[in-house]
């Protein structure tokens, strides 16, 4: 018995120790991680495996997040290095990141190495410590360099939102690893980028005005300012057009020729401000016009599936303005109060893709959006007023004035009012059964009916992609800037969500919209029981070892007393 006792032993290790065996063998030739966590924080999506699956040169990345560092940006570095472990492990050797720090350099070394990472477009926060009843300020470099076949991008990490607490800091930046990381390898592997036109030659913004939402896309695409003038074929490189801000009509040929495009399966994104305000006038008499004006598209758009009104959305949830309001000492005395034909666009209850996990979204004397029912398209409403909206039809008068007066809430009955629509499906041409421009020969152009499969974005207001500018300088400052609360909105993040769908670039989206918890500990309950937790994590290690010991020796009297 006791030799059958100990064979059937022997046999058992045996079979655990070639059952290990054989999974190392088998996880050599396949691979596959096993996600446990609720959100799936640490499941990469299909898109982003297979793009660093197709990488066939060394990405080398430098993450500067090192050094002594506060608790949450302790917690950014941890999380920052789990994805980047997480991704090297489908890269097969071709991923390889550092952690810098800054600080061990000299401090002529140290002030170039800031010079450079700014040149490069890496952002640092100016973070104000206390230590020992002492106040003082930290430079945190929270972004990262990413270097592929002779090509580098930076990546800011750190995402900064209006009002938020740092832990929620912290929690929004982790949630867009993927997406920054992502994004950039992306832009740095990708081999053939897709062309996008924005149009000109109707008052559309100039490059200035789209500085900073051109130079972006950019690290994805190749971008370039075209101008139709009845050319059938100058739309035919391009699989993206973006018509931002025209204040004039367009011509019967240029018309037909973006029809068309859209006919062959071409996307395109209007940015449109039906409503022409003079904000100069408005800024030097404290008061102007609002008057609604047309393009000669309207047709076109109302056949795709959408009609935008020409009046204006007053919002409660709006930006705030300097104004003054009386005197202080002699002095004039200015308060922030919000400008409710600036609505803030916030995620509601049930965000669409495009918007999730990104900034309010400023926009500027915005117009409402009604959709018409067209067999074939779907339609989604992307942008939406706040629950405390009101219309003001045009022609409106529109002064500062207004804001010296307390608003009336029952007067902001409307609640999530259209701004903007994605529009996707098969669409049906506007020149179906029309008369359409002859060539040079006098014979009428062959026209396609309907497009193939393909999709559009109207946002009735231009100055959603518009940054501000410099003209003295020739400068523009960042996508969604505001010189007044000096804060960077989401505006950037948005359109580059819009237009990588409309290109296709799904992966990109989806990235970024990934959520997941941090669990953060409850503070209050921290402070107001530090003793007892204290006591316990102290007492309860302790109490383990001596009760586990006790049974041990208890185990073993039991086994040497027969």
């Amino acid at each position: 018995m006791i030799r059958l006792k100990n064979s059937t032993t022997l046999f058992y290790i045996a079979m655990v120790i070639g059952i290990v065996m054989l999974i190392n063998v088998l996880s050599f030739f396949f691979f596959k991680r096993i996600d446990f966590t609720e959100e799936k924080r640490y499941s990469l999506s299909n898109a982003t495996k297979e793009n660093l699956q197709a990488l066939d040169d060394l990405m080398y990345v430098k993450v500067y997040l090192d050094g002594e560092l506060p608790q949450e940006f302790e917690k950014l570095k941890q999380e920052v290095q789990e994805i980047l472990d997480e991704m090297a492990s489908y890269a097969h050797g071709n991923l390889v990141y550092d952690f810098i720090n800054l600080e061990e350099l000299e401090e002529k070394k140290k002030r170039e190495a800031y010079d450079l990472l700014l040149e490069k477009g890496l952002e640092y926060t100016d973070l104000n410590t206390q230590k020992m009843g002492e106040t003082s300020s930290k430079i945190i470099w929270s972004g990262a360099i990413a270097s592929y076949k002779e090509k580098e991008v930076a990546i800011n990490l750190f995402k900064n939102k209006l009002g938020e607490a740092p832990e929620a800091l912290i929690n929004n930046s982790v949630q867009q690893l993927e997406y920054s990381f992502a994004s950039a390898f992306y832009a740095l592997s990708k081999k053939n980028q897709d062309y996008i036109a924005f149009l000109k030659g109707h008052g559309e913004f100039s490059d200035l005005e789209l500085g900073d939402i051109q130079n972006s896309l950019k690290r994805h695409y190749k971008v370039n300012r075209v101008e139709i003038q009845g050319d059938l074929k100058a739309l035919d490189l391009y699989k993206t057009i973006v018509i931002a801000g025209p204040d004039s009509t367009f011509s019967k040929a240029d018309k037909f020729i973006i029809d068309q495009f859209i006919m062959r399966g071409g996307r395109a994104l209007w940015l449109l401000d039906y409503v022409d305000v003079k904000e100069d006038t408005l800024k030097k008499n404290s008061s102007t016009m609002g008057v609604s004006r047309q393009f000669n598209i309207e047709d076109m758009l109302f056949t795709y599936g959408v009609r935008v009104n020409a009046n204006l959305i007053l919002d409660m949830q709006s930006l705030p303005i300097p104004m003054v309001v009386g005197q202080l000492a002699g002095k004039p005395k200015q308060e922030f109060l919000p400008w409710y034909y600036a609505p803030l666009v916030t995620q509601n209850e049930n965000p669409h893709f495009l918007t999730q996990n990104i900034e309010a979204v400023k926009t500027n004397f915005v117009c409402n959006i009604d959709t018409i029912g067209v067999k074939g398209v779907k339609k989604s409403f992307i942008l939406n007023s706040s629950k405390y909206a009101k219309i003001q039809t045009t022609p409106a008068r529109i002064s500062y004035n207004m804001l010296r007066i307390p608003p009336r809430p029952e007067q902001f009955n409307l609640s999530n009012v259209p701004m903007a629509v994605l529009l996707e499906g098969n669409f049906t041409s506007v020149f179906k059964n029309r008369v359409v421009p002859k060539n040079d020969y006098g014979k009428s152009y062959k026209v396609r009916d309907t497009s193939l499969q393909t999709k559009q974005v109207v946002i009735a207001d231009a100055d959603i992609i518009k940054n501000q500018v410099d003209l003295a300088q020739q400068r523009y400052a960042k996508l969604g800037y505001d010189k007044y609360t000096r804060h960077v909105y989401g505006n950037k993040d948005f359109m580059l969500n819009v237009i990588n769908y409309l290109c296709g670039d799904d992966n990109l989206i989806h990235a970024r919209a990934k959520t997941y918890k941090i669990r953060l500990l409850d503070r209050s309950l921290v402070t107001n029981n530090k003793q007892m937790i204290q006591f316990i994590g102290v007492l309860c290690p302790l109490l383990m070892v001596l009760f586990g010991g006790m049974i041990l020796i208890w185990l073993r009297d039991k086994r040497y007393a027969k």
